[in-house]
Order: structure tokens, then sequence, then C-alpha cells
């Protein structure tokens, strides 16, 4: 089977700061990296490291073929990824010593992904394959709904959140992760708690309190593995890509989330984003 992913592709430009400002504070850095990034391109690494048959559908300016052949070199299929007459998404990240972090975002081409990529990619796509969405690119609800008539199974990553996008896409979702505040958001904007959504699987991260799912058998908690965290940037998309490329290899959701709770515990013991995820190898072998 296969994952497609329509997802964002950004230049992370992360920068190590002292603290998180606060409004009209202004600060200083102590350093300053550049990364392959985004929500979507984050998963799609994942997914492909976690080996998974990956499709990334997206765009990028022409500033951004770098990015392209970044994905491809980290395993991604990149045939639906278009270059568009606009600039790439940008994405500024502060991160503070205990590896909290802050984002601006610039949507760039994220927002302008073309119809006919989306409608070509799905043309490729088999009954059963995984359909992935975020919100930082445009066409969710569009493909989301596509996906749900060609026996794609969706996934959705409801984050950066907005109630709205969520509630248009929950009818065509088999599977939905979002973090404590997102959930919180969602069930004060729908009165609907994660147990009582139309979806058949909920994953609520709740960063190092563990992650809990709700499935058909109810709530399951999953504590996380404790570990000195540098950065905690990523480790939210790596944990999602784990955890579908493990359900597409055909492995139960508890042992999916249990592989993907130790890869994002890797995660955040690193600097930086797409580039620093780490494969199964490292995962399988990671000691706790």
């Amino acid at each position: 089977m296969a994952i497609w992913n329509l997802g964002s592709i950004n230049a992370d430009f992360v920068y190590s700061v002292p603290h998180i400002p606060a409004p009209g504070e202004t600060l200083s850095s102590t350093s300053r990296q550049m990364f392959l990034g985004g929500k979507g391109t984050n998963m799609s690494v994942a997914a492909a490291r976690a080996a998974a048959h990956v499709h990334h559908i997206g765009a990028v300016g022409e500033d951004g073929r770098w990015a392209i052949a970044r994905l491809l070199e980290y395993g991604v299929d990149t045939r639906n990824i278009a270059v568009l007459e606009t600039e790439t998404a940008q994405a500024i990240i502060m991160v503070d010593p205990n590896g909290e972090n802050a984002i601006i975002l610039h949507p760039g081409a994220n927002a302008e992904i073309p119809q006919v990529t989306l409608q070509a990619a799905m043309a490729e796509a088999q009954t059963g394959d995984w359909l992935v969405i975020q919100n930082e690119t445009n066409l969710q609800r569009t493909a989301a709904e596509m996906g749900q008539k060609l026996g794609l199974k969706v996934a959705y990553a409801a984050a950066p959140f907005d109630a709205e996008r969520v509630q248009a896409v929950l009818p065509y979702l088999d599977f939905l992760i979002l973090n404590a505040v997102e959930a919180a958001q969602l069930e004060k904007a729908t009165g609907q708690a994660p147990s009582d959504l139309p979806v058949r699987d909920v994953i609520v991260t709740r960063g190092s309190e563990g992650a809990d799912w709700y499935g058909t058998a109810g709530k399951e908690h999953f504590p996380a593995i404790k570990v000195d965290p540098v950065d905690t940037t990523g480790a939210g998309d790596t944990f999602t890509g784990y955890v579908l490329a493990s359900l597409d290899m055909g492995m139960p959701m508890a042992q999916a989330i249990a592989q993907a709770t130790k890869a994002g515990a890797l995660m955040v013991t690193r600097h930086g984003t797409a580039d620093v995820i780490p494969d199964l190898s490292e995962v399988q072998a990671f000691q706790f």
C-alpha cells in the first residue's frame, strides 16, 4: 500500500534563543540554522524513514527546488510537487534551552497547490491507501472528499488549528490526530469530546504525558518515554508519520503508537526538523 500526503513544504529557519520573547521584547539568538521542514514534509520524511511508500503532494516556488531534491533523497516520491511562480513557504522557529518553541509561518506556495496536481496524484492512488492532510495547505476538504470517494483511508492532523477547517473535513475522516490544546479547542467548537467525534480512531497527543487513543474499544493511554529534550520541533509530526507508516504496514494501532512514541522521543533529543528524523533502524534499536 502507500501513503499520499497533501502537505506543506517549508524552509525552516531555526533560532536558538535564551527564552521565548514576550510581546515587545527584542532578543539576540545564539545560533541560526536552516532545515527542510513543514508539517507535511516532516510527516512524509518520517513515514518514508519508517519504511512506507510515500507520495508527497504539494508545491514550492522556483527557490524551493532544493527541497524537492532533499525529499527525493530521503525516499519520498516527489512527482506530484508543483513548481510555481511564487515563493516557497518559510517558518521562523525560536527554540529555548528547554526545547520549547514558538513558530511563525509564511504560507507561500503551500496555499497555492493546483487542484490539477492533487487530481493527478489521486488518479494513481489505490483503494486502501492512506491520504493524510494537515492545515498548512489549501485543498483539504477537496482532498478528503476525493479520498473517501476513491476508497482511501483519510487521516487528518489538525494543526495549525482552525475549528472551521476541522469541522469541514470531519465527515470524511477515518483517523484524526491532534494535541491536547487542539482537542480542547475542538470540543469547545463542536461540543464533542474526542470519544464522541464521528471518527473511527482519534489520537490526542499530550507531550511529556504521552498520548490517548480513542478507538472502537474505548480510550487507551500510552505513556511518554522520558528523555532530555533539546528541541520539540517536529516531534508531533514524526509521531504522526510513524503511526501512519506502521498502520500502512498492517500493525495494530497499539503497536503503531508504541513505535511512534519511540520515534518522537528520539526526535526531541535532536536539533532540527525533517533532516534529523530518525529512521526505523534507530527507532527499533532505541533503548529507554
